[in-house]
């Protein structure tokens, strides 16, 4: 069971090693570098989409914790 302050805890880390990898000059990153920036983009955005699934649940007055992460490929295809 997932609680939303555990989302909340798992967004701040990874917004904190995002920041530190984009201090760098993105010329100066390494392949391994960028490519862990690319992973960390993705988990943030299933993050998100895990926590906003969860607050619309509990909003209509469904179960939160029957909310469950999705794809990278199905999060990153929403439309802006």
């Amino acid at each position: 069971m997932t609680q939303d302050s555990d989302i909340l805890e798992r967004i701040t880390a990874l917004v904190t090693e995002e920041r530190a990898l984009r201090e760098q000059s993105e010329h100066r990153l390494t392949p391994e570098e960028r490519e862990r920036m690319r992973a960390v983009e993705r988990s943030l955005d299933q993050c998100w989409d895990l926590l906003r699934q969860r607050r619309a649940r509990d909003e209509y007055g469904q179960d939160p914790d029957d909310a469950e992460v999705r794809s990278t490929s199905q999060v990153e295809g929403y439309r802006q």
